[in-house]
């Protein structure tokens, strides 16, 4: 995701700067905070309860300082391209297009692109916690998705 001379479109190495330094210096409310972007709890209209705040908090808290403080450099700085050019299994790229965690056209697009064959869903409005914001919404689209998988394997045998 970080902008590079392979990726011009990524985010600055400062936005993930910050991450780190909100982590460092104060990871419980850094969670508590980041969690209202990550369900949209910040946008007109959401329906996102304390309770699904609170969880995401209390799961978070749970991961380990250092190991929490490394992952933001692998989910930021390793380029995933070339080994999404290499799927060869069905696919389903599933992404929220209010995502404000981690951009759709840098993210889920992109992927959508690289990934033959994939099959793409992008939800208007919806945040990067969608699958539980959305739960059922999306549970049915996994479903058919794997229901359309299962019978084209059926027709091609």
């Amino acid at each position: 995701m970080v902008k590079s001379a392979a990726n011009p479109d990524g985010i600055p190495i400062e936005v993930f700067d910050g991450l780190r330094s909100g982590v460092a210096k104060d990871r419980s409310q850094f969670w508590k905070d980041f969690a209202i972007m990550f369900y949209g709890a910040n946008r007109p209209g959401a329906k996102v309860s304390q309770g699904m705040l609170d969880q995401f908090w209390l799961w978070s808290m749970q991961g380990g300082l250092k190991n929490v403080y490394d992952s933001i450099k692998a989910f930021s700085e390793t380029d995933f391209h070339e080994d999404l050019k290499k799927f060869d299994v069905p696919t389903l790229v599933m992404h929220g297009e209010d995502d404000q965690i981690v951009p759709i056209d840098i993210s889920g697009r992109r992927s959508a692109k690289l990934i033959k064959g994939a099959k793409e869903l992008f939800y208007p409005d919806l945040p990067h916690g969608l699958t539980a914001t959305n739960a059922d919404q999306v549970n049915a689209d996994l479903l058919k998705f794997l229901k359309s998988v299962q019978q084209a394997r059926r027709a091609s045998a």
